[in-house]
């Protein structure tokens, strides 16, 4: 089974694009994970600017105990699967605490870092970062309506988010590309589709824009 994680900041359509890949990779066997903050009571969603390194840490935690509970519901129902599909892994908790240090000297991604061999987590082979500018990303947020932390789309915190996924050996993704996500999200689907086109009985893997490394287990 291979694993890939769509990535990008708010309003980079990645859930959309989520729902709009299913029927597009029939008759593969897909199971699909939401984001991390659909798994928790919008009152308990930590704050995205943290007030200091404690808090990020605490955050980083949270979201963590959600990693394990997608680990171990993999382990259920894994078995004759061909593609996981993650919206958001453990590399957007590392680019947000990176971020986060580039703008705080908070210190906290480091820290972050050392303690992800001591927790389960879900290794991607494939990222796709869906990249917007932030007159989309606004846009898309204005068109939203419900309520947001706009600190999210601050271009400042988006380019640092984004730079993590860019540093050769940065993220914990095997390979990671660039996807041009500004067009309609069934677009944006049917690029990764011929991405993850099919060879066979196996998954080949293609990048518009891309650093590869040889993958790790599914499960660290």
């Amino acid at each position: 089974m291979r694993i890939a994680a769509l990535e990008g900041p708010s309003f980079a359509g990645k859930t959309s694009t989520l729902a709009a890949l299913g029927p597009l990779l029939h008759p593969l066997r897909v199971i699909s994970y939401a984001c991390y903050v659909d798994e928790i009571a919008s009152n308990d969603v930590p704050p995205a600017r943290a007030r200091g390194a404690a808090e990020q840490l605490a955050a980083f935690e949270l979201f963590m105990e959600i990693e394990a509970d997608r680990v171990a519901d993999l382990r259920c129902r894994g078995d004759g699967a061909d593609l996981l599909l993650l919206d958001r892994s453990v590399d957007t908790l590392l680019a947000h605490a990176y971020a986060l240090d580039r703008l705080y000297a908070y210190g906290v991604h480091d820290a972050a870092r050392s303690l992800l061999p001591q927790r389960e987590h879900l290794c991607p082979d494939r990222t796709f970062y869906l990249d917007a500018g932030p007159e989309v990303l606004q846009r898309r947020r204005r068109r939203s309506g419900g309520p947001f932390d706009d600190f999210l789309l601050d271009p400042v915190f988006v380019g640092h988010f984004r730079d993590y996924f860019t540093l050769k050996g940065s993220p914990i993704s095997a390979w990671v590309s660039i996807v041009h996500a500004e067009q309609e999200q069934s677009i944006v689907a049917d690029r990764i589709v011929r991405m993850l086109a099919q060879e066979g009985e196996e998954v080949a893997w293609g990048s518009e824009s891309s650093d590869r490394r040889e993958p790790g287990p599914a499960i660290s």
